[in-house]
């Protein structure tokens, strides 16, 4: 095929695809244009509510844990093997006021003790005829004293003129060393008393280091117990809430698992912030009458009743958003409005700043816009 009939072939299909895409472009032309729909109008439907002020109590609830304020390590006074006394040396035994918790062999102790209690009565007893001939005033008194000496009790007390103001009495008692044995006796009565440890309070044993028949020496730590009647409840409150607690203030303590309520008062704040968790800790005392069912270690949820904030009003927390900004609904269009935050709660905010009588959007919205043409529903 020539060059001349390739040219013209190839101009014939131009003008043929040109003039096909006019016709089209005229048949389109040529087709009615269908009726347009006018555009629907969606109104949003949104919860609110008109801003009403009131007082509002500064409520604050945290989760704490229970700690007895009462812990002591108890420890030998003396050395000895440990005989058993009132209550089990076992961890987890509990034990009452006063109880006797355990003895510390002091046979020999005991006998060491009645030992010098007769070597001062013998003393006392070659003393009284001198004293019934230079001292015949005081005579009655010593002799008195003398009788009522026993082996296995305290000693009495000693005459009153033995410790008075005549010098000449207690010139002639002190080269006798009668003065001298009597106290050293007494102090050794009151080391005897060491041999045998009573419970200082209504209590638990939380550990046990030695069982009976061991022999311990003086200082051996024996055993760590707790208060049972004293707790407290250690509440860490972030910083900014516990401006609203005062010491003093009632609690409820709440236990969710056992379904049970306590009553209780703020006793201390600490005077310091953790710096992992920047809480402050609110120390919550158990009322006495309610301690009973409360137990050390476990973790209970604390309701602080705080203080009174005066004209403001509480929504929920998801109603705000960027910190501080509401939705309200003017002429029927939603507008963006700042609020005064006052307090932060867990699930609410308590605030003012608004006019009364706004109405204001109480529910969060999603995609929603200034002047959006909204109906509030109640």
């Amino acid at each position: 095929m020539s060059k001349r009939r390739i040219i013209i072939v190839s101009v014939g299909l131009i003008v043929l695809l040109g003039f096909s895409f006019v016709l089209m472009q005229v048949l389109v032309g040529m087709k009615p244009e269908p009726p347009r729909k006018a555009e629907e109008v969606v109104k949003r439907f949104v919860k609110a509510k008109p801003v009403a002020y009131h007082t509002v109590t500064a409520s604050v609830k945290a989760p704490g844990r229970v700690l007895a304020t009462k812990e002591v390590m108890l420890v030998a006074e003396a050395s000895g093997r440990i005989e058993p006394g009132e209550v089990a040396l076992k961890k987890g035994a509990r034990f009452r006021k006063g109880q006797k918790l355990l003895n510390i062999y002091k046979d020999e102790a005991e006998m060491a003790l009645r030992s010098r209690k007769s070597q001062f009565l013998n003393s006392l007893a070659n003393m009284l005829p001198d004293i019934k001939i230079d001292y015949p005033d005081f005579y009655d008194q010593f002799q008195q004293f003398f009788s009522s000496v026993r082996l296995d009790r305290d000693l009495p007390n000693l005459p009153t003129v033995a410790i008075g103001n005549n010098e000449q009495l207690k010139v002639f008692l002190a080269s006798r060393n009668i003065l001298s044995d009597y106290y050293s006796i007494k102090k050794d009565e009151m080391a005897l008393k060491r041999y045998t440890l009573y419970a200082p309070f209504d209590g638990t044993f939380t550990q046990v280091n030695f069982e009976v028949g061991a022999f311990v020496n003086m200082g051996t730590q024996l055993a760590k117990m707790i208060s049972t009647n004293n707790l407290e409840v250690e509440v860490p409150v972030e910083n900014r809430q516990s401006e609203w607690i005062k010491v003093g203030s009632p609690a409820i303590i709440h236990s969710t698992s056992r379904n049970k309520n306590w009553q209780g008062h703020v006793v201390r704040k600490a005077d310091f912030v953790a710096s992992s968790t920047q809480s402050r800790s609110i120390f919550v005392k158990v009322d006495p009458d309610n301690a009973r069912d409360v137990l050390s270690g476990e973790y209970l949820d604390v309701e602080f009743k705080g203080q009174e904030i005066p004209d403001a009003m509480e929504i929920q927390r998801s109603a705000v958003f960027n910190s501080n900004i509401v939705f309200t609904v003017v002429d029927g269009r939603l507008k963006k409005e700042p609020i005064n935050l006052i307090k932060y709660n867990e699930e609410t905010i308590v605030f003012n700043g608004l006019e009364p009588g706004t109405e204001l959007v109480v529910e969060p919205l999603i995609n929603a816009k200034e002047k959006t043409e909204v109906e509030i529903i109640r």
